[in-house]
């Protein structure tokens, strides 16, 4: 599905958050490329799982007209610098919730970026009948797990030693869901 966009200016930062278009597909494919390399709260490395431009044009117009995702990104003077994603299925014991995945750029953590594309996907869940949004988050991204917490997430379990990063140690994935009566 597809939203109407919204601008927004923080700390002097101006950006929007729009639904993602046929044309985005290759800065998206460049841009996740990169926040895979700069973090690793997400669950790639650099270069794994990639996808192309092409990828992501079936991917944006899949989700342009599927009910139950959405596919935003987050614009900074024509540069994507962060999306988001909430993806539904066909299956009907399922087909209430949606899955949630973010990511943006390291230089723009800290100007509400991630706060309203939650916001946006939330909103659209909820007037689009998505009762869950579910999401896994690692158990060291402390700011992730407070915004997601502020928003209506709660902690519905934990994936013991699920993912090992590159100093060797495995850590546990937070497992999170907000639910809309």
């Amino acid at each position: 599905m597809k939203i109407q966009d919204h601008t927004y200016k923080v700390k002097g930062l101006g950006y929007t958050v729009r639904s993602a278009v046929e044309k985005d597909a290759y800065a998206l494919s460049e841009l996740r490329l990169q926040i895979d390399g700069e973090t690793e709260n997400l669950d790639r490395e650099k270069g794994e799982g990639f996808i192309d431009a092409s990828g992501f044009e079936t991917i944006i117009n899949a989700d342009s007209n599927h009910p139950r995702n959405l596919f935003l990104v987050a614009e900074v003077n024509g540069r994507l610098v962060g999306f988001s994603r909430c993806e539904g299925t066909d299956l009907k014991r399922f087909s209430h919730k949606v899955a949630f995945g973010i990511g943006i750029l390291k230089e723009f953590w800290g100007y509400g970026i991630g706060k309203h594309l939650m916001r946006e996907c939330i909103s659209w869940a909820d007037a689009n009948g998505i009762k869950k949004i579910a999401l896994e988050v690692t158990e060291t991204n402390d700011n992730a797990i407070k915004l997601y917490e502020k928003l209506g997430f709660e902690v519905e379990g934990e994936l013991k030693n699920d993912k090992l990063l590159s100093d060797g140690k495995y850590y546990n994935t937070i497992v999170m869901g907000r639910f809309n009566d």
